[in-house]
Order: structure tokens, then sequence, then C-alpha cells
């Protein structure tokens, strides 16, 4: 099975549209409209593995909420960006993640977006 991708509030938009121009059927759902304003951190885990999506953050804080959030229930995965990283390099690692993984090996998984 494909991933699905979850984008947190603090990633730019332009990163999911540009991904969605790149190819169209990748599940990249923007956090505009989905994660509400000042949602905390594990609520944003569980928003996303209820819907089967891997949460794509650049918040370095995350992994510490996941490793809590994953020994109580399983997780689609985290999927770390550096902040230094280009719109155009993130859209480039999320489309080579999306072509080369699938949803059961990013399972409780934590990974950097590769470069």
């Amino acid at each position: 099975m494909k991933v699905r991708f979850q984008a947190d509030a603090n990633l730019d938009p332009d990163i999911g549209l540009g991904l969605q121009r790149r190819d169209p059927s990748i599940d990249y759902r923007l956090a505009l409209g989905v994660i509400p304003d000042r949602m905390l951190d594990p609520e944003v885990l569980g928003l996303a593995a209820e819907d089967g999506r891997i949460l794509v953050t650049n918040d370095l804080r995350m992994p510490k909420h996941f490793a809590d959030f994953t020994a109580v229930r399983d997780s689609p995965g985290l999927l770390l960006v550096s902040p230094r990283m280009s719109i155009g390099e993130t859209i480039e690692g999320l489309f080579l993640c999306w072509l080369s993984w699938t949803a059961e090996e990013m399972r409780n998984q934590i990974r950097w977006l590769p470069r």
C-alpha cells in the first residue's frame, strides 16, 4: 500500500501544491482546514494516525511526542524534514519517499526526509 502524508501546520503549503503538480496521484494533505490552530503535538499525531497518514514535520520536538505516542498505540510514521531544506528539495524528497516506501514499512518509524 502506498504511503499517505499529512503535513504539519509548520510546513509551507507550497510544498503540497508543488508535490501535487509533480504527481497528482500522491496523497498529501495540507494542514489548513484539518489541523486546528494551537493543536497539541500529541493530538496532531493522533489525527494523522486516525487517517492512516505519515505526519510530515520540521518540528524537532516531535520525535519525543512520537515515542510517547507509539508506546501506547500504532502510528503510520513520522517523517522529519530538515528546516534547512528548500521547498524544491522537500518536494523531490517526498516524491522519492512516495515512490520507494510502503505504508507497512513506515509503521511506527521515524525517518528523515532524504536529500
